[in-house]
């Protein structure tokens, strides 16, 4: 087995590994197929509980990726009971420490729902304050919580329900610097829902360009040039 890759204690590292395990038990329970329109009421209502976490292997190559790009700012759309969140916090805090920076790492998080965004914050708690201290938590509906105070955006997570992931794109992308990564998570999965996203960044001029890989349920890596 190889060694986590991640620059954090053993008790942040088994925080995550106890997160996981408790996503993955509940999603075991949920019958996706009879699952309403997403962002309806009634979706709302039954997801109200589940922490639905990006899985570990993709938090890990996320935390990779802002490694290696250097990443300061970064947005997360869909940040639920907040695990994707500290690695996301623990990549750009390392970052800050390598090169010496003057300004403040900054993980922005968006969350609807405020008995997520509770437990969230429990959880980066109990990560501690290099968790904490970068985390720039927004509660409410992301279409008004990211219209301002972005800056320059390194990269953008996409962990949302499919609905809203082109319109978190276009709210970020003027933000976004040359070189800017966005992941979107489950885009074979639910590929189908992803037209939009798919038409918008693929289209002749857009800027962006777009790569699927091989993880489950799909993992877009989408760059803007």
């Amino acid at each position: 087995m190889s060694p986590s890759p991640l620059a954090a204690s053993p008790e942040i590292l088994t925080l995550l590994k106890d997160l996981h395990t408790k996503s993955l038990t509940q999603e075991s329970t949920v019958d996706w197929k009879s699952l309403p329109e997403q962002c309806s009421t009634e979706f709302d209502s039954i997801m109200l509980d589940k922490f639905i976490a990006l899985d570990q292997d993709k938090c890990e190559l996320v935390y990779h990726l802002l490694r290696s790009t250097n990443a300061k700012t970064v947005v997360e759309a869909g940040t639920s009971f907040g695990v994707s969140t500290i690695y996301l916090a623990l990549a750009v805090a390392e970052n800050a420490k390598r090169v010496g920076a003057t300004s403040k790492p900054r993980v922005i998080a968006t969350e609807k729902e405020e008995s997520k965004a509770k437990l969230a914050r429990a959880h980066w708690a109990s990560a501690g304050k290099d968790v904490e201290d970068v985390i720039d938590l927004r509660v409410g509906d992301l279409r008004e919580t990211l219209t301002s105070d972005l800056g320059t955006v390194d990269f953008l997570l996409l962990d949302i329900w499919t609905p809203l992931a082109l319109p978190a794109l276009k709210l970020v992308q003027p933000h976004l610097r040359p070189g800017a990564v966005i992941v979107a998570d489950n885009t074979v999965k639910a590929g189908d829902r992803y037209q939009e996203l798919f038409t918008y960044v693929d289209a002749k001029g857009s800027g962006f360009r777009r790569v699927t890989m091989p993880y489950e349920g799909g993992l877009d890596m989408i760059v803007y040039q």
